[in-house]
């Protein structure tokens, strides 16, 4: 029988005010983060996690790995949605939700990604072998 995730708390006085807020009724912790959904440009991960902006466990104040859980995938019109969880290798603490996004429209690939450790980003890449975008007109 799988345990309860555990909740936020603060640990030490050293460490920084934590908050945990609450995604699709999922808590995620602020207090494990350096930035809460830094922004990664155009940085899209389908899966993995981003350790530079992982201060450590709030829980458990280690900072080690982290446990990828609870991993799905499910299309919805023509959209691929990836979803898991970032969590504490130590204490099972979750971290994160992690939302990844893949589709198609017209000529382009667009990604989009938005989790409070990895962050939010997109990108959009032409698939046909000249990006139109990139074309300059001749007169």
């Amino acid at each position: 029988m799988r345990q309860p995730p555990l909740r936020c708390r603060e640990v030490s006085s050293s460490r920084k005010p934590w908050r945990t807020v609450l995604v699709n009724g999922v808590g995620m912790c602020g207090g494990c983060v350096e930035k809460e959904y830094p922004n990664r440009g155009n940085i899209c991960l389908e899966n993995g996690s981003f350790l530079l902006n992982f201060t450590g466990c709030a829980v458990c104040s280690k900072r080690d790995f982290m446990l990828i859980t609870n991993k799905s995938l499910k299309e919805e019109d023509g959209e691929e949605i990836v979803t898991y969880d970032h969590l504490c290798k130590n204490c099972h603490h979750v971290i994160a939700r992690h939302e990844y996004t893949f589709s198609i429209m017209d000529e382009f690939q667009e990604y989009t990604m938005l989790c409070l450790l990895c962050g939010k980003a997109e990108d959009t890449i032409s698939i046909l072998p000249d990006d139109p975008r990139q074309m300059t007109l001749l007169f």
